[in-house]
């Protein structure tokens, strides 16, 4: 973490949340219970990394009085709870489609490289004394770790269930990074 003296005590206090939401996701992504199956997976990893979403949205409207951002934290609420909930709800039976050993290690070998990029650019985002673009400069490579852990799982054999959950993380998370990247712009802020 970055010396952030010079930050008003609003934005110390939400970014050592912020810290705490990343270390807890790292911890719980990194030890999930893996398995030869690539939709139990995928499902383990990506539910840490959506209540992670969440809190750090939670974290933000705590403090923002910014409208566009503020719908942009509780869309990432409402539409992360409802993953998190199909996900729990497949996990039992798409947990029985088991994967090859080859892909398995393909598979578990790229997620590594995603989540390991998605961690250093999340702990490393740029810091500002402005609440509403630190949460979007830390948002919008948690939801590229997203999108690219989601095309990863579709390029092996997956459960049929998965498959649509799968599409929707893609297109609701370049949604809102098209939004985000949009509203850093507006007030002056660039990744």
């Amino acid at each position: 973490m970055a010396n952030n003296e010079r930050f008003c005590f609003d934005t110390k206090e939400y970014l050592n949340t912020f810290y705490c939401i990343l270390d807890q996701m790292v911890r719980e992504m990194t030890t999930a219970n893996l398995t030869e199956s690539i939709s139990n997976n995928f499902i383990v990893q990506m539910i840490p990394h959506h209540q992670a979403a969440i809190q750090m949205s939670e974290n933000l409207l705590k403090y923002s009085e910014w409208c566009p951002i503020k719908t942009i934290a509780e869309q990432i609420i409402e539409e992360q709870t409802k993953g998190i909930s199909d996900m729990e709800a497949l996990l039992g039976s798409c947990s029985c489609l088991l994967n090859c050993g080859k892909d398995i290690c393909l598979y578990d070998r790229r997620t590594c490289q995603i989540m390991e990029v998605m961690f250093t650019d999340m702990e490393f985002a740029r810091q500002t004394d402005s609440i509403d673009a630190n949460f979007m400069l830390e948002m919008i490579p948690h939801h590229l770790g997203a999108i690219s852990m989601a095309e990863n799982a579709l390029h092996y054999g997956v459960c049929d269930e998965l498959t649509p959950i799968l599409e929707s993380i893609i297109a609701s998370q370049r949604r809102g990074m098209r939004q985000m990247q949009g509203l850093l712009r507006r007030i002056g802020y660039s990744m």
